[in-house]
């Protein structure tokens, strides 16, 4: 399959490389259609982290289930699916608590926590910025979508990760309705924060 390469910093290519593939029965394969570049992509592309040349990026991904391992229960063959940034298996003590950014299971490094696809120190997963992307845990972390999915995927996409960043800002803040709401910076996120405060029924 052909992914966004990381070579080092500002070096980056489109190259061939090994098949996403199905690893644990918890898996699912996705073909990925929309991809994301978010800000925080360009750390590593700046060389400003520690991703390793050779890795992929991509942790804002959508795209259609096209394979599903024996331990799969909810999503099928064919589904639409967005998934969030953080990789999380859903039943470990912070999963439970939904601290899924604290995942204990999907960070195979034992000092550390959290996971995500194609991301510095968060595991070794692939990113989505490629053909195909397996998904671990896959029944707790593929959002199924509705039929729409493959016309609004540009929409939906905004669901991995820059819609829910801004959103859990409002929720850090606790806009209520009536309030009056100030948001510094007005980059995508911001302006997500703009649209969930907006949806929390801020007065201005």
């Amino acid at each position: 399959m052909k992914a966004v390469v990381y070579e080092g910093p500002r070096q980056v290519r489109v190259k061939d490389v090994p098949d996403a593939r199905i690893e644990r029965p918890t898996d699912v394969l996705v073909r990925i259609t929309s991809a994301n570049i978010c800000g925080s992509d360009l750390h590593m592309y700046e060389g400003r982290t520690d991703f390793e040349a050779g890795r992929w990026f991509g942790h804002e991904n959508l795209g259609q289930v096209v394979e599903i391992g024996a331990g799969v229960d909810k999503v099928q063959v064919g589904d639409w699916v967005v998934l969030p940034f953080n990789i999380a298996c859903g039943h470990c003590k912070n999963c439970e608590r939904q601290l899924t950014n604290y995942c204990l299971t999907a960070q195979p490094e034992p000092k550390m926590a959290g996971a995500a696809y194609g991301f510095a120190d968060m595991g070794p997963y692939g990113g989505g910025q490629a053909e195909l992307l397996r998904v671990p845990w896959g029944d707790f972390n593929c959002l199924r979508l509705g039929e729409d999915a493959e016309q609004r995927q540009t929409d939906y996409v905004m669901l991995a990760d820059i819609f829910p960043t801004g959103y859990h800002a409002t929720e850090l803040a606790g806009v209520q309705p009536g309030d009056q709401t100030v948001i510094y910076g007005a980059g995508p996120v911001g302006l997500m924060a703009a649209l969930s405060a907006t949806i929390r029924g801020r007065a201005r």
